[in-house]
């Protein structure tokens, strides 16, 4: 009896461990496929019109702010403030090449995995050598640098990181645009080019950047009318939540609306109908209300931070920044900014719901200016 037991043992997990092999195996080639994509830089000039936009939008929602009444003179060269590189270099893609949720397709792996939410991810400012707002024209390369699946059968998420590496053209690789005069063979070989120029080995070193960004996407698979449905009914009751360890040192509520949502949805030229269709949300994502942007709840984060830093003296510049979004946030409910100084050039920001859990937890290195 006892060895009829250790053969039924034996063959149920081998039978458990083929189910599993096979489950991998049907998405292991995602990781070698993805991270082998090229996928094509994005030029953008850099005037300051799109950050002079964002804070005229902004305005309203933080404290003591007043709209400024003109764009900073295009020869003033001033740096791009940070996180404003957020607003530049998107994908401009015809409508027919997006997906159906209006979403860039370069970072997706495809069915079954069609939703998608911005994990969080991290910046590194390179404050000897950042980008100017000067008309000049800029450049943008992406990679993929890793993919991972996770979760049971038939619940997989992939989660996928992406490089962005920000960076001037230099006067040859200008010369070599204006040169190809349109012409896709000599676009694609200065493509090339840059990218051999700006991807570096390390997601840390520089190089010629200017900035380096990393962004965390998870895919999902889609819901179902009913799963939608509870979803929805879920998200109106209180769940579980993670709550700040510390009381802030300073802080700022706001509600952001439908309005602030398509400005920046408009700005960034991002057409995701998570932020800008209701019915979407509801019906086919599985949420209350419209979802406030991951880069703009980050952005409220740096801009009310470098405002308090500016209070105490402005001593102290932004260096670097890693975050995680932990809870979705929605237009309309209020949003409680938060920060400390958690240590000497260090300090902890977060986004907190209106039950006081963390939507967003973010910690930033700063160095002396």
């Amino acid at each position: 009896m006892a060895t009829f037991c250790a053969r039924s043992l034996r063959l149920s997990t081998a039978r458990l461990a083929g189910r599993q092999q096979r489950w991998q195996s049907s998405y292991s080639h995602l990781e070698a496929d993805m991270t082998a994509r090229k996928i094509r830089p994005v030029f953008d000039d850099l005037t300051p019109q799109n950050s002079f936009r964002l804070n005229v939008s902004l305005a309203d929602f933080l404290p003591n702010t007043r709209a400024p009444l003109t764009p900073p003179a295009p020869n003033d060269a001033l740096p791009l403030p940070i996180p404003h590189h957020l607003l530049y270099f998107e994908p401009t893609k015809p409508p027919s090449d997006l997906l159906p949720d209006g979403t860039n397709p370069d970072h997706s792996p495809g069915d079954p995995f069609v939703r998608r939410m911005w994990a969080g991810g991290s910046v590194l400012f390179n404050s000897d050598n950042p980008l100017l707002m000067d008309n000049s024209r800029a450049v943008c390369i992406e990679g993929i640098r890793d993919v991972a699946v996770k979760g049971k059968p038939g619940d997989e998420k992939v989660f996928v990181g992406i490089e962005r590496r920000l960076a001037a053209l230099s006067p040859d690789e200008e010369k070599a645009m204006a040169d190809a005069n349109g012409q896709e063979d000599k676009i694609l070989a200065l493509e090339d080019q840059i990218r051999q120029r700006l991807w570096m080995p390390s997601d840390v070193e520089f190089g010629p950047a200017n900035i380096i960004e990393r962004r965390n996407i998870v895919f999902m698979r889609e819901r179902t009318p009913e799963e939608a449905r509870q979803a929805v009914a879920a998200a109106k009751k209180p769940g579980k939540m993670l709550k700040p360890q510390h009381e802030p040192e300073f802080h700022h509520t706001l509600r952001p609306d439908a309005q602030l949502l398509f400005r920046y949805s408009a700005l960034t030229f991002n057409a995701h109908s998570i932020h800008l269709d209701t019915q979407y949300c509801q019906n086919v994502e599985g949420h209350r209300h419209l979802l406030v942007h991951g880069p703009l709840s980050f952005t409220l984060m740096l801009t009310i931070l470098q405002q308090q830093l500016a209070k105490e003296g402005g001593r102290e510049k932004i260096k670097s920044v890693e975050y995680r979004n932990l809870a979705p946030l929605y237009a309309y409910d209020p949003l409680k900014i938060c920060g400390r100084k958690s240590d000497y050039n260090k300090y902890d920001v977060w986004a907190e719901t209106p039950e006081g859990g963390i939507a967003v937890k973010g910690s930033v290195k700063t160095e002396q200016v």
